[in-house]
């Protein structure tokens, strides 16, 4: 029987000879399935899950090296190097590298995956900062790590926990067999229910555009204008409670009355270094790259300061959409930027290089925010200092992550790249770079609908995000998500009307299983389609 978690005095290390190797093992593994899924299908499947289920299974076999992994703990770590290995390895480093290889500039390659090592790293470390912060609150959804966490714990107590869990987890393989996103729905019993409403809304109007519209919205760059202004005014928002939340106290709490382990200075912290690293990160691609030679002093400035403003955003909006509704339109608002760029009118190669910048940030910031959502459940029994150096060693196991995938692109991505294996949507961000801006009323639309993102994104407020989520619906074209989100708070509504707040427990761990049910379903039929191809 594993230990309790609250009967370790000492948060286990992830340098400890045992923890140390089996976190680099499944590393490499996740960096490796994140590498050939995203070349091969162009998804990058969420492994987190898989790396509980490993821990599970190591912790019971019977020889004295694997005894330590009954601690949840030890589990957590593990989870978490694989969870950060697949999506460092897939989206924020293979990814956009692929962008400078396709555009026909193979000698920028390597200078890129350094410039975007780099980015990662930064990424991670924002996050590492700002967690369970006003901003990005640990009692928040973050619906991927509760149900990761669920399953952490039906493997260590089981009981009627266990089988609730086990109950919402076939129900969500059944579900996604029948092509329902068994996800959404689940996220719809765990996040805020207004950001969700939005998101649903914007799934349905995104999926039905040419039925109430007669068009499909893209063609205005309605979601992308949408986005843009929400975007904007969520910067504005996170400076606003900097200002209006400093204190001198070392607690502070969420509006809820939750005590958080980071304070406002955290999170000031977080802004000021994190934009001088990305500016820093920056000049190292400009000048790796030889962007200094292709524009003047000016416009190589302005270059620098954008695509570091860009990374910033990028992980922001990102982070904000998978706190609430545990999905994110990266390759999206990448694109986006790519857009804004491209009216800046910079050169082509320097648009490629911003848009892998901006790629590459983002996706393991929000992979790892689930991660420490994990965490911060298993240890919700414990002290805050027992938390925070808990939290300090899942951001090892990270950067553990980190290196297993910088090692496996390193080496497999010349021999993918030369047999034409590249992530999808690098041939679209490719293709929009060639192709240019075609429409010149293409800067009128993204102002003009900016303005009711902005708006919407005010009214909302920095807790319920409506803005943001508004337009991660309307820029991922998924209607029957759309309508499984909007059945799930149906529901959710009347068990509470029935119950009360006592069935929110219940609800939750039933809705993990649906997530981690739908986790399992995408990523073994992602195995299959990869061996059938």
């Amino acid at each position: 029987m594993a230990v309790p978690p609250q009967q370790e005095k000492h948060h286990p290390r992830l340098f400890e000879p045992a923890s140390l190797i089996m976190n680099i093992v499944v590393g490499l593994l996740g960096a490796i399935i994140g590498i050939q899924i995203i070349v091969t299908l162009g998804v990058t499947p969420n492994t987190a899950i898989i790396g509980a289920l490993i821990a599970i299974l190591v912790s019971r076999i019977p020889l004295q090296f694997f005894a330590k992994f009954r601690s949840v703990h030890r589990q957590n770590l593990m989870q978490t190097s694989i969870s950060g290995a697949t999506f460092g390895a897939a989206n924020a480093l293979l990814m956009p590298i692929g962008i400078p290889y396709l555009f026909g500039r193979a000698d920028l390659v390597w200078p890129t995956l350094i410039g975007v090592t780099i980015a990662m790293v930064i990424d991670a470390v924002i996050l590492f900062l700002m967690f369970d912060t006003r901003v990005f609150p640990a009692s928040n959804a973050w619906p991927a790590g509760v149900a990761t966490a669920e399953a952490i714990i039906a493997g260590d107590k089981g009981g009627k926990r266990g089988l609730l869990l086990i109950a919402g987890t076939v129900l969500g393989v059944v579900g996604s067999l029948f092509g329902v996103s068994m996800s959404a729905f689940g996220v719809a019993f765990i996040g805020n229910i207004w950001a969700l409403a939005m998101f649903g809304i914007g799934l349905l109007v995104k999926g039905y555009d040419k039925v109430l519209f007669g068009m499909n919205i893209d063609s205005l760059y309605i979601p992308h204008g949408i986005m843009i202004g929400a975007g904007i005014v969520a910067l504005i928002q996170v400076i606003w409670l900097l200002v209006r939340n400093r204190k001198k106290d070392d607690v502070e709490t969420e509006g809820n009355g939750i005590p958080l382990t980071r304070t406002s200075k955290d999170v000031e912290k977080a802004v000021s270094w994190g934009f001088v690293a990305f500016i820093v990160c920056a000049v190292v691609l400009a000048i790796g790259t030889g962007l200094y030679t292709q524009m003047s002093v000016p416009m190589l400035l302005g270059w620098i300061v954008f695509a570091a403003l860009v990374a910033f955003a990028h992980e922001l909006i990102v982070g904000l959409s998978a706190m609430h509704a545990g999905w994110f339109p990266a390759f999206a608002v990448a694109l986006i930027s790519l857009m804004v760029g491209m009216l800046f009118g910079f050169p082509p190669v320097a648009l490629a290089v911003l848009v892998a910048f901006a790629a590459s940030t983002g996706p393991a910031f929000a992979d790892m925010g689930y991660d420490f959502k994990t965490g911060w459940i298993l240890r919700e029994n414990e002290s805050r200092a027992f938390e925070l150096e808990g939290r300090r060693q899942q951001f090892l196991a990270t950067l553990v992550g980190f290196v297993a995938a910088v090692v496996m692109v390193a080496v497999m991505s010349p021999s993918y790249f030369k047999g034409g294996l590249i992530p999808p949507v690098d041939k679209v961000y490719v293709a929009t770079i060639q192709a240019g801006l075609t429409s010149g009323n293409t800067a009128l639309y993204l102002m003009l609908w900016a303005i009711p993102g902005a708006i919407i994104q005010l009214i909302g407020g920095p807790r319920r995000q409506i803005g943001i989520l508004l337009a991660t619906g309307l820029l991922i074209n998924n209607p029957l998500a759309g309508w499984a989100v909007i059945a799930g708070l149906v529901l959710r509504l009347i068990v509470l009307k029935i119950y009360g707040k006592k069935a929110e427990g219940p609800m939750s761990i039933l809705a993990a299983g649906c997530i981690a049910g739908d986790a399992l379903y995408s990523f073994f039929s992602s195995i299959w389609k990869m061996g059938t191809k």
